[in-house]
């Protein structure tokens, strides 16, 4: 683990902080655990889960829980962390909101836009953007914009309804919830980064 005295690279994530390995193989390894444990940290916040009176999208702490994989481990191993949370719910593990799974639900574009917010929001860490309150906004609210860019769109398809009836179910209701999100990961992480040592 970094000390006070090692300096961090700025393109360093915070799970760069962990202690290196000695091998390539430990290196492959210990990148193997964090991806799973993203993939079952964000499975896991999936079931802290409350329907939405009208609508097919219940609010959940899987997309916290996706963009903090995705800023922790960056891009590389955010994407393969939340590639593996849609296949393997997709293919059966009951891991999406309530305990679902499978690739039928009306909601599953949220989960698909999950991948590409952990892509996006890793970049952006790996740019220093987690290490100060208004950036680790900044960043949460485009990686949330990132998952509605997928999960509206795939929401008016699967329940064949307009562009602005799926906004209605599955965007605007969920505004101040992400704002409160955004601005819970504005003090979390740069606070982590802080308590390292390090910024």
């Amino acid at each position: 683990m970094a000390t006070a005295s090692t300096p961090v690279p700025s393109r360093a994530v915070l799970a760069d902080l962990l202690p290196a390995a000695g091998t390539r193989f430990g290196a492959q390894a210990r990148d193997l655990v964090l991806v799973a444990g993203g993939a079952a940290l964000t499975g896991l916040a999936a079931q802290l889960s409350v329907n939405v009176p009208g609508s097919p999208v219940p609010v959940t702490g899987q997309t916290f829980a996706a963009l903090l994989v995705g800023t922790a481990l960056g891009t590389r191993r955010g994407v393969a962390s939340l590639g593996l949370y849609l296949l393997a719910g997709m293919a059966g593990v009951p891991w999406f909101a309530e305990g679902s799974s499978g690739w039928s639900m009306p909601s599953l574009g949220y989960a698909i836009g999950f991948v590409l917010a952990a892509g996006l929001v890793g970049a952006l860490a790996r740019r220093g953007a987690d290490r100060s309150p208004a950036r680790t906004a900044v960043a949460m609210v485009l990686g949330s914009l990132a998952i509605y860019a997928v999960g509206v769109p795939y929401l008016a398809f699967a329940l064949d309804v307009p562009m602005a009836r799926a906004a209605e179910l599955g965007l605007y209701p969920y505004l101040v919830g992400d704002a409160l999100k955004a601005a819970l990961a504005a003090g979390a992480l740069p606070l982590a980064w802080k308590l390292l040592g390090r910024r």
